[in-house]
């Protein structure tokens, strides 16, 4: 009991994803715990096991198997006998599911089970990833948004990360209330950052111009236009470099690729780094770039924000909604020679350059994760009277 003998509110958090996974999922998690348990709610997380992780308070393990076309991630095995004790035991209020799959779904019965109102986070654009299938992709694709559609229409609440996305599943044939609830950044984890001491890491000279992408190098993610982007930038601007921070499944392929086009002096992949040193990433950077076509919000964009790097994003989905075209970046068709122009345009025009890095660092203040999890905290007890 805190708050003068006032019950926290108890949260059963059900992720198909979780640390030491890193994604905007975990993310969105762990900010929203950090935050929520200041404010007397308590996240009981349910995850899948991972080699080498320790035993935490209020984080229950399922035992798991690799994913086949991602030997990072592993897939929950959704089952255990003690699950119902348990769930008793903990007295929950409500159920928060962050996937319609796996833990999602026993998320989902279980809230059924006890009576307990269900909140789903819709994280993902799921059917823009059945590239991952090696067949009857088209089928897939459709079974995956009725799948997903019917989900929502199971909970009591969805969560959009954006606008957009909110009226995409109301298109889509949700008919459950849909909130917008974007994930809350941290500020503090974003600024500061060593630049110097990132870029020599990496070799990356003073005067160099960089373009920082952070997140998972696959497919869905688009970076191939990003490759063709630097290519059509070098002649104009020699001394460019594209920082690629993050690993994935499409990694070799993507070095193959820059190599072919012969930009491979351009182009650096760091890997995975610690989260620690994300902030490096940043301040490693002059602009940051992001052309992928499935962002729920992209939040990414606003760490770059809170770091005061200008966005330069391809118009699509969420992204629509992250930066503020002509503010604090530039939103583009998807055309590289476009991207190019923008691009070239910010690194020679060092009073606009200058104008969007301090309305980025404006732009994040609205951003601020304290402010987001009052907006969660109202939604949860919305569910909860409701």
């Amino acid at each position: 009991m805190r708050n003068g003998g006032i019950r926290p509110l108890r949260i059963g958090v059900f992720s198909d994803s979780y640390r030491p996974y890193t994604s905007g999922v975990v993310r969105s998690i762990e900010t929203f715990r950090q935050e929520l348990e200041a404010k007397d709610a308590l996240y009981y997380i349910f995850a899948p096991w991972y080699r080498g992780c320790k035993a935490e308070e209020r984080v229950y393990r399922f035992i798991s198997v690799p994913a086949f076309t991602n030997p990072g991630f592993r897939l929950a095995l959704p089952f255990s006998v003690r699950m119902g004790s348990t769930l008793k035991e903990l007295k929950l209020d409500l159920i928060h599911v962050h996937s319609p799959f796996l833990l999602g779904g026993l998320g989902a019965r279980w809230a059924v089970r006890l009576d307990l109102p269900l909140v789903f986070t819709y994280h993902t654009l799921y059917e823009e990833y059945v590239h991952y299938f090696p067949f009857f992709k088209n089928q897939t694709r459709l079974l995956t948004r009725r799948y997903t559609t019917a989900f929502c229409n199971r909970c009591d609440m969805v969560l959009a990360p954006t606008g957009v996305i909110g009226s995409y599943l109301a298109e889509a044939g949700v008919r459950t209330k849909v909130r917008t609830m974007p994930t809350g950044i941290n500020l503090k984890t974003f600024r500061g950052g060593d630049r110097e001491g990132f870029r020599k890491r990496f070799g990356i000279e003073a005067d160099e111009q960089v373009m920082v992408y952070v997140g998972r190098l696959a497919k869905e993610k688009n970076i191939g236009f990003l490759l063709r982007t630097v290519g059509l930038m070098a002649t104009r601007i020699p001394r460019i470099r594209l920082l690629l921070v993050g690993g994935g499944p499409a990694r070799e392929e993507l070095l193959k690729e820059a190599k072919e086009r012969k930009i491979e002096r351009n182009v650096v992949f760091t890997g995975p780094v610690h989260p620690d040193s994300v902030r490096d990433c940043y301040a490693a950077g002059d602009v940051f770039v992001i052309s992928s076509l499935t962002e729920t919000q992209g939040l990414v964009v606003g760490e770059a924000k809170a770091a005061g790097l200008p966005a330069v994003a391809v118009r699509a989905k969420g992204l629509s909604e992250m930066v503020d075209e002509g503010v604090d970046g530039f939103l583009v068709p998807l055309d590289d020679q476009v991207f190019a122009e923008r691009l070239c345009r910010l690194f020679e025009d060092r009073e606009l350059y200058r104008r969007f890095q301090d309305n980025a660092l404006k732009k994040a203040e609205e951003m601020s994760a304290p402010r987001a999890a009052d907006m969660l905290l109202n939604y949860y007890r919305e569910a909860v009277k409701g």
